[in-house]
């Protein structure tokens, strides 16, 4: 039997799916029965019958910060996907990234290496992955430099110690870093605020770019590695290097909306940075843009997924396909 840790979000719900259509007998963590819906949503845009497909996951209620709530979901388990992660780039929810991306990864690891589970797949981010040199695509090998780093990638790149620390302990463990992923059913968190965003037909665009993935491509590839022999290792997962206006041009032409035109300069987002900070201070809402995040839209990065596609022979999805695809789910769940 397979154990999925965050299966309510965008990677697991849609990993889950996967691995149900594939016949695997799979067990799901999750915390609120609120998140349970979504799940249930994600699988109506593939299945007819998304409450069969649900009702064929055991699920158990725990939290990766409770130990002994995880006992029994650890129970005949042989491979674990470990999902489960807390999404925040403001400096102020640090702690509470540490806690739930690195205490709650060395719980995994720590309940794995003592039931003897055969494999580990954990999922990470390019966040985590070094910068490149002289303008070449990043690499696994690249060196990592916490300067200009942000809090979340921090605490995810601590998590992956975690993971290598199991692998030292006779665990098996691959590790996957996915650029930005694109997928449906989560519109007002991660990159489903692309969505929103470009529906509102605003007419700057953020300068730089980073590398960008289909969710269905993350979930391939991880349970392809967790089917092979492959292990102690990192995959960047990424199908295309684009700049942020080619992505919001691709979304805003899926949706009917008219793309923006207008480079944000670095004194507006330097503006945008302090307003964002008053907001904060006055509403207690996460900041969103940080000295960090104007670092790195103005530095753009480019990343190789040369390594997973020779491995594993893996061809990615074009991108355009998966942005058409979630731009339609976007339109009838957003309309």
């Amino acid at each position: 039997m397979v154990l999925v840790t965050g299966g309510t979000g965008l990677v697991g719900s849609h990993l889950l799916l996967r691995l149900v259509l594939s016949k695997v007998k799979v067990r799901a963590i999750y915390r609120s029965k609120e998140k349970l819906g979504d799940v249930k949503k994600v699988f109506s845009y593939y299945e007819e019958t998304p409450e069969t497909i649900f009702n064929q996951i055991e699920w158990v209620q725990g939290d990766i910060l409770d130990v002994p709530s995880l006992e029994s979901a650890f129970l005949d388990i042989e491979q674990v996907y470990h999902a489960a992660a807390l999404i925040s780039f403001d400096p102020n929810d640090y702690k509470r990234l540490r806690k739930v991306n690195v205490e709650g990864t060395a719980n995994i690891v720590n309940l794995c290496v003592h039931h003897k589970i055969k494999k580990l797949c954990h999922v990470s981010t390019i966040g985590t992955i070094g910068r490149s040199i002289a303008g070449k695509e990043a690499t696994e090998s690249n060196d990592w430099n916490e300067l200009h780093t942000n809090v979340y990638a921090l605490t995810k790149y601590s998590a992956e110690m975690e993971v290598w620390r199991g692998s030292q302990e006779n665990l098996d463990v691959v590790i996957v870093n996915p650029g930005v992923i694109i997928g449906s059913g989560f519109w007002n968190s991660g990159s489903g605020k692309l969505f929103t965003t470009v529906k509102k037909a605003y007419s700057y665009y953020p300068p730089g770019g980073t590398g960008f993935v289909s969710v269905s491509d993350v979930v391939s590839v991880m349970t392809r590695l967790m089917e092979s022999t492959i292990k102690n290792e990192r995959f960047i997962l990424v199908a295309e290097n684009r700049t942020y206006k080619e992505i919001m041009t691709s979304i805003a032409t899926a949706l009917g909306k008219k793309p923006p035109g207008k480079e944000l300069k670095k004194w507006q987002l330097e503006i945008g940075r302090y307003f964002d900070f008053l907001k904060t201070l006055f509403t207690g809402k996460p900041r969103t843009i940080t000295k960090n995040a104007i670092y790195s839209l103005l530095h753009p990065e480019s990343y190789s997924s040369e390594k997973v596609r020779t491995v594993l022979h893996y061809e990615f999805e074009p991108l355009e396909e998966s942005i058409v695809f979630a731009s339609k789910k976007f339109m009838e769940d957003c309309p």
